[in-house]
């Protein structure tokens, strides 16, 4: 079943799978030095790690996404949660830019995955963005998503290998990224950054 309707009150549900994703206020960039990816990850491991189990991402200069399973019992708190990291992020760009305001959209964006068949392109589709907004022609080369974690051995927070079983190994997984190269952006689970 495509999901189709994108909503920010989505209720975070314990053991559900949510691809999570939000974009600067307008068209503003989120990210201004490579630094900024470096701390927005630092950030968000200090912040959801507790709450949330995370499978996927893609961090791009105005916008980003996360694959992730809520790990809590408390819907609420989760989105309290996710409400402070977006925070305590923001604060730190607002000070070195010297801006103020909203850095994000409000109410971040939330589908929930509910089949096998969107689980899978969302993580395609996760870390081709970079392609698919003209950053980069491979996404192997592309620093700021998961894909080149998920496909190494060092440590991570990724739920590496429980991903690598869903897709039935490494080999598997960098298959079948080569192979949807050209399906997913054309199919019902595009969604607009």
């Amino acid at each position: 079943m495509t999901m189709k309707k994108i909503d920010y009150y989505i209720p975070l549900y314990k053991n559900k799978l949510y691809h999570f994703y939000n974009r600067g206020n307008g068209t503003e960039k989120i990210f201004f030095k490579e630094e900024n990816y470096y701390y927005f990850l630092k950030q968000y491991e200090k912040y959801l790690s507790d709450f949330i189990d995370t499978f996927a991402y893609c961090l791009l200069p105005n916008h980003f996404h996360i694959l992730g399973r809520v790990k809590n019992d408390d819907p609420g708190i989760v989105s309290e949660t996710f409400r402070k990291f977006f925070i305590s992020y923001s604060m730190s760009i607002n000070v070195q830019e010297k801006r103020k305001g909203n850095l994000f959209q409000r109410g971040f964006k939330r589908k929930i995955i509910e089949d096998e068949k969107y689980f899978y392109a969302a993580v395609y589709y996760i870390h081709s963005n970079p392609v698919h907004h003209g950053i980069t022609k491979d996404l192997t080369q592309y620093k700021f998503s998961s894909y080149n974690s998920l496909c190494g051995n060092n440590k991570t927070i990724l739920c590496r290998d429980e991903l690598m079983e869903w897709f039935g190994g490494k080999n598997n997984f960098i298959e079948y990224h080569t192979e949807m190269k050209s399906k997913v952006f054309g199919d019902d689970y595009i969604i607009d950054d």
